[in-house]
């Protein structure tokens, strides 16, 4: 059964192949449309939070508690929303554990996907909103946005290219490459959709779904042209 399952993810993950190419354009789409409001002072205030945390993690020592405490809690946090029971959260330098009464590959994988940091920020701030205007304060929070996904980005590429991570060798190696490739830009853009005002859903959705028939008519074009050039070489 685990076998097949394995295979599974395998199958599956060779068919999102070109979804990560169409996420990317309507990534790279979503970045254009924001290019003429990069000095607005939103857009600078998550810049300067995005490089000033890289500026902190070369030059200081790392908090890999602080990371590894997120890690754990946002395994946790998926699990809550999918019905599970938890607890037995620990948390050291090195590592840490959460225990958890049912697990899944969205569960497994969240941490290296989902911004734990950047959308408590999100999270507090539109809390603290409800009660006092922080209209004019909107900067802060992009710029500690800015600051809390540039921590998830360099922790994560971190620790996926110098640790060997357990969660992603229960799920496949390949198959989890290709879902926290797959996750991180879907949710960038669902939440630079959100927060800015210079973008819409709907053509966040027309956008993805147009480079989706994009990516996926060229593959299949291509693999058309070597099915053709397989033929010619069996039958010579």
């Amino acid at each position: 059964m685990l076998c097949a399952v394995k295979w599974l993810k395998l199958l599956l993950a060779v068919l999102l192949l070109p979804a990560c190419g169409a996420l990317t354009l309507a990534t790279w789409d979503t970045v254009r449309v924001l290019l003429p409001t990069a000095t607005e002072k939103t857009s600078l205030a998550f810049l300067g939070g995005y490089g000033l945390w890289l500026l902190i993690f070369v030059a200081l020592p790392k908090p890999t508690r602080t990371y590894v405490l997120g890690h754990e809690l946002t395994h946790a946090f998926w699990a809550l929303l999918m019905g599970a029971r938890v607890g037995g959260l620990k948390v050291g330098k090195t590592g840490g554990q959460v225990q958890t009464s049912k697990t899944n590959w969205f569960i497994t994988l969240a941490p290296y996907f989902f911004p734990f940091y950047a959308m408590l920020f999100i999270a507090l701030f539109f809390a603290a909103h409800l009660i006092w205007n922080l209209t004019p304060w909107f900067w802060v929070l992009f710029a500690l946005v800015g600051l809390g996904w540039s921590f998830h980005i360099t922790f994560t590429l971190m620790l996926l290219f110098s640790v060997a991570q357990p969660d992603l060798k229960s799920q496949g190696y390949l198959f989890s490459a290709v879902v926290i490739y797959l996750m991180n830009l879907l949710t960038m853009l669902v939440t630079a959709t959100a927060l800015s005002p210079a973008l819409h859903f709907a053509d966040l959705g027309a956008a993805i779904w147009q480079s989706s028939l994009l990516s996926y008519g060229w593959t299949l074009d291509k693999l058309f042209v070597l099915w053709q050039h397989v033929v010619h070489a069996v039958r010579h």
